[in-house]
């Protein structure tokens, strides 16, 4: 994207009010003063703090008597002077009736006098009475190619300020920075990026982890969207056979192999399931196997902190999401999120976040591969589930008897025990109607219990912890087989 270029259109093709969320002024303003050299635009500035001072041309301070807002607006109406005058977290002030009608004047004025307003703070939402003056601009969040481009200036940037000496670095772990850098904000990218050179004037794995740790920070800031650095990979997921075969055929056209020259990225799956069978381990694996980062979308913490503003957080994480590409997006069990029957209280946000998420599946063009789980397909909406909407729906079952033995493996070996002392045909037998969770909290417990009586882990320990267990299919029966019932004949069976 081309920022610059896209915020010419808008002040060119003479909207009065221009609206922009973000949270990177600087980056801004820089763009503003840019186009005003060009347009050869007079450039003001506000802050409740500052006043309005003139960006284009040093003039001395600021125009006297404009600290407060209704005065700036009011010194803005009556001016004869052409140009632009930012306007900076004027949010809170257009709760004020006599602000809102000084900016409609203002807007309403503008064929007399090319005055435009640009409204800036981190969220914005203009009164109904401004709507139809008002255009909205997006900073763009910087791609893959972005990224290069600003590591390439700061290494400049250093050479220059460093006698022309060559930086040291690692091409490959320069590739790993530029992904994880993606779908940052410039301004946080590009301190980073700084901040690696300026540390040991090189840019090499030392510096891997510190961007790491700073983007996890950064993302998981508002709880909506979390960068996961713990993934895992298929040998670590036991059965699921037909989807680790059909995400096998998949991987080169996603990851941009070129033996895959033809075919489409696939753009996601829908895991439908019973709870505690490894629906959101196979999202975690699909992103370690596919070697792409992962990213998760917490649709409770989009409704519970941003009620009213949903829908625009959501278009925000899908933008990082977009950015970061390629990636994997995952949402754990999408029906607490997007339910059927949203709250009528609600307002509709639960349908206009619906809304929002449809279109962009539709019409994404980055490569974002959505893994989205759910426990309760009654409560999915028809329209998310209909055919095309996910390249395929799973049904993810209880695991059978070859799969709860390698679950059984996998859950030994993580903790130091050889699953060759245990009689597995016995435990298998066992654990019959288990879901993989069910069969590790078993071992965990069993586990325990060999421990507080100074033991060896046995296979007796273990049956013993099985057969105290009611698991969910005894709790929850008739739920399950309403489930089997529905998956038959509309899904592809995981394993």
């Amino acid at each position: 994207m081309n920022d610059q270029r896209d915020l010419e259109v808008i002040l060119r093709s003479r909207f009065p009010i221009v609206v922009v969320e973000t949270h990177e002024e600087t980056r801004l303003l820089g763009l503003l003063e840019r186009i005003a050299r060009l347009d050869q635009s007079a450039l003001f500035a506000w802050s409740v703090a500052d006043g309005l001072r003139r960006r284009d041309k040093t003039l001395g301070g600021p125009v006297p008597m404009t600290n407060e807002p209704t005065a700036v607006l009011r010194h803005v109406a009556a001016t004869p002077q052409n140009g632009i005058y930012v306007l900076l977290d004027f949010h809170p002030y257009l709760s004020d009736p006599v602000n809102v009608r000084l900016l409609k004047e203002i807007a309403l004025g503008y064929e007399k006098t090319a005055r435009t307003v640009v409204l800036v703070s981190h969220e914005l939402s203009p009164p109904p009475e401004l709507q139809r003056h008002v255009a909205r601009f997006l900073l763009s969040i910087p791609d893959q190619a972005a990224i290069r481009a600003m590591i390439s200036e700061e290494i400049q940037l250093w050479r220059a300020t460093h006698g022309g000496g060559a930086l040291k670095g690692d091409r490959e772990a320069v590739e790993l920075m530029v992904q994880h850098l993606s779908g940052m904000f410039a301004e946080d990218a590009r301190r980073l990026i700084r901040q690696a050179i300026h540390d040991d004037h090189a840019l090499d794995r030392a510096d891997l982890d510190r961007i790491v740790r700073a983007k996890h920070e950064l993302l998981g800031r508002e709880g909506v969207l979390s960068f996961e650095r713990d993934t895992s990979t298929f040998d670590e997921v036991a059965g699921l056979a037909n989807l680790k075969r059909w995400l096998g055929q998949r991987r080169a056209a996603f990851v941009g192999d070129g033996k895959a020259v033809g075919l489409e990225a696939p753009k996601g799956v829908l895991l439908i399931g019973v709870q505690g069978c490894g629906k959101s381990l196979a999202a975690k694996a699909v992103a370690g196997s596919w070697g792409v980062p992962l990213l998760r979308l917490d649709f409770g913490a989009l409704y519970d902190r941003w009620l009213g503003q949903t829908e625009r957080n959501l278009r925000e994480s899908l933008r990082v999401a977009d950015a970061m590409a390629p990636c994997v997006l995952w949402t754990d069990e999408l029906e607490k999120g997007i339910a059927a029957d949203g709250p009528e209280s609600d307002g509709g946000v639960s349908k206009r976040t619906l809304g929002a998420l449809l279109t962009w599946m539709a019409e994404r063009k980055a490569r974002v591969f959505l893994v989205a789980t759910a426990n309760d397909i009654g409560a999915l909406p028809p329209e998310l589930v209909r055919k095309g909407r996910f390249d395929e729906i799973f049904f993810v079952d209880l695991p059978g008897a070859d799969a709860r033995a390698e679950i059984l493996r996998i859950h030994l070996r993580r903790r130091a025990q050889d699953p060759g002392r245990f009689d597995l045909p016995e435990l298998v037998a066992a654990c019959d109607g288990f879901s993989g969770a069910e069969i590790e909290q078993a071992v965990v417990a069993a586990l325990y219990e060999a421990r507080a009586e100074d033991r060896a882990l046995g296979t007796a320990h273990v049956l013993d912890e099985m057969r105290r267990t009611r698991p969910l299919s005894q709790v929850m029966g008739e739920k399950i087989e309403a489930l089997r019932r529905w998956a038959a004949e509309r899904t592809v069976r995981a394993d």
